[in-house]
């Protein structure tokens, strides 16, 4: 049930589709002289295969590049002329772009998506150049960074089968390897009208949107292949699994995950409360205890990210140089072990459940997170409808939810970890 403080917000959603096939969901507000644009693209790593992983996250560079109408740097030229400014990103099942800009450069913006969806100019120059910036992201991001490394290498633990065990960025060889029939033929498939949403919210005149729309939209022909269904064919895991990471460092860290429900099921709610009780504010539980209490971390944090496909739980944690990493790791299946015998408190539980409507109220509140919200709720849950109704649903979870959720997920069979070891620590050992 939608509660009624966001009835507003359901009830000003105007909803079409043309007929190529693209979704428009138009959120008029008179609030501000501004709009955000977004629109979702169906595609992303799970999307991809070996030879062509990082093709998703590739395009998210090209888009900007060039296309008939707007040739290469006239995209962010053309809108930021307008007043307004653009970004994008790629994620394991979608890739999103949006602008923010004043209402009356709406036409302009139009003209200029609906440019690129049709005729993006995939020129051997222009990939070669992206490509290169794609490499060099990889290079700074996972390949000098701790973090990125270690996420890499737990997505090959976690996942033997299922597309979410490469990398968004994708591997090295395969983003060195993408070739051009490789785009054109990846273009043609994903970046069509009938696998694209628009979310338009703000000031604008919701009749006169929609015939910018078909106008500048209505002659796009949709892709010659209907996109392919992602097959789920990831085995039971029947144990723990672990790696080692041997790198320059200052100080071990260790990742861990636990294999989760899909972002459809209902235990992934329970989950988020989960999250928010063990990991948001100084005051919660992993936090308080780990960091502040046992220092047997400097830092810690939980992330739990929905996906189409079921997910992962994960908790990184860095230590002390010198420090323990079995020691710091023992420390936490404690703290875990005490969720999943006695729960967590009503104090926590409520905690949790605020700090999530807030933040849903949040984001609803401007026009880029309205726009931004809704389209991921479409993507994720199907409907924006169900992503309006999170805080009635969070209401619903009880501290028994909780205990039975986190003894179901995270026992130590759908467990993976991942150690970093700082190279002196090997040299020293050996």
């Amino acid at each position: 049930m939608i509660p009624r403080e966001l009835k507003p917000i359901a009830d000003s959603v105007i909803e079409s589709k043309l007929p190529n096939g693209l979704k428009v969901r138009l959120v008029p507000s008179s609030a501000v002289p501004t709009i955000s644009y977004y629109t979702f693209f169906n595609v992303g790593s799970r999307n991809e295969r070996p030879g062509i992983t990082g093709i998703s996250h590739l395009f998210e560079h090209m888009m900007f590049n060039g296309a008939k109408k707007y040739g290469p740097g006239a995209f962010d030229r053309t809108l930021e002329s307008n007043g307004g400014s653009s970004n994008a990103y790629t994620s394991n099942d979608m890739t999103v772009y949006y602008e923010d800009f004043m209402s009356e450069a709406l036409e302009k913006v139009i003209d200029l998506e609906s440019d690129r969806m049709r005729s993006l100019a995939v020129t051997p120059k222009m990939l070669k150049s992206e490509r290169e910036v794609v490499i060099e992201e990889r290079r700074l991001r996972v390949d000098n960074e701790i973090a990125g490394m270690l996420d890499e290498e737990l997505g090959t633990l976690v996942w033997k089968a299922h597309p979410y065990r490469w990398p968004v960025i994708g591997w090295m060889r395969d983003i060195e390897a993408i070739t051009r029939e490789d785009c054109l033929d990846y273009f043609r498939t994903y970046y069509a009208p009938n696998n694209a949403t628009l979310y338009i919210a703000g000031d604008f005149d919701p009749k006169e949107a929609m015939k910018l729309i078909k106008k500048y939209y209505g002659g796009i022909k949709p892709g010659p292949k209907a996109p392919p269904e992602v097959l789920d064919a990831e085995p039971e895991q029947r144990g723990e699994r672990r790696a080692e990471v041997q790198h320059p460092a200052q100080a071990p860290t260790l990742m861990i995950a636990w294999r989760g429900p899909a972002a459809r099921d209902a235990d992934t709610l329970v989950l988020d409360v989960l999250q928010y009780a063990l990991s948001v504010g100084q005051s919660s539980r992993l936090i308080k205890s780990l960091v502040y209490e046992k220092e047997a971390c400097v830092s810690l944090s939980v992330d739990w990210s929905w996906r189409k496909d079921p997910g992962a739980f994960v908790a990184a944690m860095e230590l002390k140089p010198g420090a323990d990493p079995k020691q710091a790791e023992a420390a936490l299946y404690a703290e875990l072990e005490a969720v999943m015998s006695s729960g967590i408190t009503e104090r926590e539980l409520q905690k949790a459940k605020n700090n999530l409507a807030a933040q849903l109220l949040r984001e609803l509140g401007t026009n880029n997170g309205r726009a931004h919200a809704l389209g991921h709720y479409e993507s994720l849950l199907g409907s924006w409808r169900d992503g309006l109704a999170l805080a009635s649903r969070y209401e619903q979870v009880t501290a028994a939810h909780v205990k039975e959720v986190a003894t179901r997920y995270l026992k130590p069979s759908r467990r993976s970890v991942v150690t970093l070891v700082p190279t002196a620590e090997v040299e020293a050992a050996a």
